[in-house]
């Protein structure tokens, strides 16, 4: 199906092999898979994971057959033109859809996609991680990538609701199985420690704060968490623990820091038989104490992404303003300050890009 002229050229963003500075070009616009969708982008956001220190290697290299990519796994966008074998699909010309990046191949004899596990496969699409994302005029897409964007939630909303909710929403209530009979410490108000805690608040378990941020820890308390359960900046964790009584109390740890002083601390405090979830990757490295973890039992959980159904059940939340995504939004044309006041801890929140279209 076709809609509006598309001209054949667009702008975007290329990172290129062994360049840390990414370079703002006139590209090909791409054509449209015949499986999916053009899709217009009006929000992109992710930072540019390709070289940085802090990404799951084994997900996300340099392709080693590409001497450039297109950086951006979060992204929102118009529908412009539908592929000749797309059949009976939920969306239609016209319509706005986040972008889940790592639809996966979608073979039932997949090892992941055949175990809807879809963003763990290796084979399938990973947009704006290691193969083009959304910092361009316009991203091709599989069918299977495109969710409908609910009534009241912004495109920048609906792009970062594609990674930093949905990784936070799938840790909470898929891994971590946080039940509102549990007691929660929550390390880091980020991107998506931020929407953690908005989950927790919404499932309505208990949740202690620690952050090393006094405005966070200020966001925090606005959205009802008692000030007897923020964490004071600079107070240890552990002391904060034994001086409030809660020794023996608190069931899971949710780790969306993920560094060796957090990790070391979630093992120390979290109950006999608890549960670490470890979501933060600050450290690539970190120690576990085994004769802390095996005396106690915990057990330990690790996430990664999460699936459609999760991108979905976190819009429908961003829908009913049960979770608010801290997203801040810039020109696609100062992406390069905006990396680097991300670098030099000046944004507060999640970024959202906009094309100069939009």
């Amino acid at each position: 199906m076709t809609g509006p002229p598309i001209p054949s050229t667009m702008f975007a963003w290329r990172k290129y092999k062994g360049n840390q500075e990414p370079v703002y070009e006139e590209i090909p616009v791409p054509p449209t898979p015949a499986t999916g969708f053009l899709v217009k982008i009006l929000a992109a956001g992710g930072k540019v994971y390709i070289d940085s220190p802090h990404i799951i290697p084994a997900l996300s290299p340099f392709p080693p057959e590409l001497d450039f990519v297109i950086p951006g796994h979060e992204g929102c966008g118009e529908i412009v033109r539908v592929g000749s074998e797309v059949q009976d699909s939920k969306h239609k010309l016209g319509d706005i859809v986040a972008i889940y990046a790592v639809p996966g191949c979608g073979s039932k004899d997949c090892p992941e996609c055949g175990r809807d596990l879809p963003h763990l496969c290796r084979i399938g699409e990973h947009h704006g991680i290691g193969q083009d994302g959304s910092f361009a005029d316009y991203i091709a897409i599989d069918a299977r990538a495109a969710v409908a964007l609910p009534k009241g939630v912004s495109p920048a909303e609906g792009a970062v609701a594609t990674d930093a909710g949905t990784t936070a929403y799938s840790a909470i209530v898929k891994r971590g199985k946080i039940t509102k009979d549990q007691t929660v410490v929550l390390f880091g108000l980020g991107g998506l420690g931020f929407n953690a805690l908005q989950v927790i608040l919404w499932i309505g378990a208990r949740v202690i704060i620690s952050d090393t941020r006094e405005s966070t820890l200020e966001e925090a308390a606005k959205l009802g968490v008692p000030r007897k359960d923020i964490v004071p900046v600079g107070k240890s964790v552990q002391e904060f623990i034994k001086e409030n009584g809660l020794e023996d109390k608190i069931d899971t740890v949710a780790d969306f820091v993920g560094k060796t002083q957090t990790f070391s601390d979630a093992q120390n405090i979290v109950r006999y038989g608890g549960t670490l979830l470890y979501v933060g990757t600050l450290s690539n490295y970190t120690t576990v104490d085994a004769k802390i973890c095996i005396k106690k039992r915990l057990t330990v959980v690790f996430n990664y992404g999460g699936q459609y159904e999760d991108v979905v059940e976190v819009l429908d939340l961003i829908a009913k303003k049960v979770v608010r995504p801290q997203v801040e939004t810039g020109s696609f044309k100062d992406f390069p300050k905006i990396v680097q006041d991300l670098h030099e801890g000046k944004v507060k929140s999640r970024m959202a890009l906009l094309p100069s279209h939009t």
